[in-house]
């Protein structure tokens, strides 16, 4: 795996190899089960305009989390919707942690749990993500190796939307259609996929563009 350092990632500063790794989206194992806990029960899907206390919430839950871990937490990022001002978004934080190796549940999963975290999600076949969930404030934090494209995704993609106001109005609108008549997730998210993978290929061609 291309090996990226913990800083957070600039459009303008990544190497030929980290512009490949990011480019090429990989899917985990389809028969995989990722659910450690089995599968959670369908939630409605809210979506509210933004609120300023979702930066306030992340940054005490990067508190917690970096006093709970101390030097396992190579890097704690606020990824996602709420990451983005005045973005509608679902009213959870979405979190990237970090750590050295994934695999090495008991280096942060106990620390985590005594936090109020719940470990719901181990998928091998998927950069060995794995996840876990905070009630109250509501946080999905997402645990990836200091290798993973999917984490430097996610910080372009957000970098992206701050500096591109047309680009986040597209996707502003996209969301509030991908609500409409939908039950799951999982729905949502696909209806809204056209729209993310346009604004993907903006921000690819600027990648090679400038490499």
């Amino acid at each position: 795996m291309t090996q990226f350092n913990t800083k957070r990632a600039s459009l303008d500063t990544l190497s030929p190899e980290d512009i490949c790794a990011v480019m090429k989206f990989e899917d985990g194992d389809p028969n995989e089960n990722p659910w450690v806990l089995g599968k959670p029960p369908t939630l409605k899907i809210e979506i509210r305009d933004y609120d300023p206390i979702w930066a306030t919430l992340f940054i005490q839950e990067k508190a917690r989390i970096q006093a709970a871990l101390g030097e396992a937490a190579l890097h704690i990022d606020h990824i996602g919707s709420t990451a983005v001002p005045n973005l509608a978004a679902k009213p959870i934080i979405d979190i990237d942690l970090i750590v050295e190796d994934p695999t090495a549940e008991n280096r942060y999963i106990p620390q985590l749990t005594a936090l109020g975290y719940v470990h719901t999600i181990r998928e091998p076949s998927w950069y060995e993500h794995r996840m876990l969930y905070l009630d109250k404030p509501q946080v999905n934090l997402h645990v990836f190796a200091p290798g993973c494209p999917e984490h430097l995704r996610h910080q372009l993609f957000r970098d992206w939307l701050m500096t591109h106001p047309d680009d986040l109005a597209t996707y502003a609108v996209s969301k509030m259609k991908a609500k409409e008549g939908v039950n799951t997730m999982m729905d949502y998210n696909q209806k809204k996929n056209d729209t993310i993978q346009k604004i993907y290929a903006k921000l690819f061609a600027h990648l090679q563009k400038n490499s």
